[in-house]
Formats: structure tokens, sequence, C-alpha cells
């Protein structure tokens, strides 16, 4: 396949108020990336932890928010990696919205709502796996040891997951178990 995976636990279902200890224990337990879903301005949680995280962690930004463009300086200078926006809000602008996502310094990422046609992001990429083996192709919702299989064979390879992560147990265990399974799919 040509690309490796990415495990990016969800900061959604940590602990808040303990951020950067919940931050420092993920990437501890083997996670690749940090996964944000921002639903309005957290540039401080981000740059806070940014600087916690001394680049340790690709900080991977969803933005699940009607007017992404008003997003990209704040994350950007706060030290985001990854800038995601969703198709559906952006498909009149999105060349704009990718540009000036390059422009400070992030990977633009695009995401559709489970309802949308895939080929609505088309124009973006043409096609997927097939035609960009090294894209990184990311699943988000739902994902744990009982539906990893079915994303991986699929195709993806940065695997998000949130309570599957934290609620386990051993959350080492579970970003193992999920990191297998993509390279076994590869």
């Amino acid at each position: 396949m040509g690309v490796s995976p990415k495990i990016a636990p969800s900061m959604l279902s940590s602990d808040f108020a303990n951020l950067a200890s919940e931050a420092h224990r993920m990437i501890n337990y083997g996670a690749d990336w940090l996964h944000m879903d921002i639903m309005a301005v957290l540039s401080e949680e981000i740059s806070s932890l940014s600087s916690i995280l001394f680049n340790r962690a690709y900080l991977d930004c969803h933005l699940m928010v009607t007017n992404p463009l008003d997003y990209v300086e704040p994350l950007g200078k706060a030290g985001a990696s990854g800038f995601t926006f969703h198709i559906e809000t952006s498909k009149d602008n999105w060349k704009e919205l990718i540009q000036n996502i390059k422009s400070h310094g992030m990977k633009p990422g695009v995401a559709i709502k489970p309802g949308t046609s895939v080929e609505e992001v088309y124009p973006l990429v043409r096609t997927l796996r097939k035609k960009y083996p090294s894209l990184d192709i990311e699943v988000d919702g739902g994902l744990g040891p009982s539906t990893i299989d079915a994303a991986a064979s699929a195709g993806a390879n940065c695997i998000v997951a949130g309570s599957s992560v934290f609620g386990a147990p051993e959350p080492a265990q579970v970003i193992s178990l999920l990191r297998n399974s993509v390279e076994k799919s590869q």
C-alpha cells in the first residue's frame, strides 16, 4: 500500500481537565497522532498541546464547523499539524481553503459525512487508495477492536479511535491491535 499505519486517539474522549497528561499518556502508549474535533475555536487548547508535546505527535484537527476558512489562521498559529475540513461546507472554495491551510504550515485533509457520496471528493483526489497508494486515508467514528478490520481492509491507514482507546483497561493493547490490523491489510 505504501503508507504506514497512524493511530490517532480522539482527545474528545479524554479527560479534558487533564488534557496534557492524557496526550502524553496516549503518545507513551504508542499513538502516532492526536485527533482533536474542533466545534469552536480551541486555539488555546491546541497551542497548549502543541507546546507540551514539542512535536512528539501530529496534531490532527477535524473541523466540524460551517466556515472552516475562519479557523485556518488561529489553528496554524496555535501549532496544529493537520486541518481536515468537510467538503459539504466548502464546495465553492475548497481550492482557496487548501492553499490557505498549506500557507499556514498545516497538512490539509478532506472529510465527508456518512450520507455524502465519495464522488464529492473526486475533484480533489480523483480516486483514493488505487490511484494514490501513498495517500493517508483516515476513518473516524466507532472504530475499535470489533470494527477495525473492515476499515483497514477498505484502505484506511489513519485510524481515529476515542472511547475504544480511552475507555479500555489497557489502551496500549488497543492501539497495538488497531495498528496490527492496518499492517495486516496492507
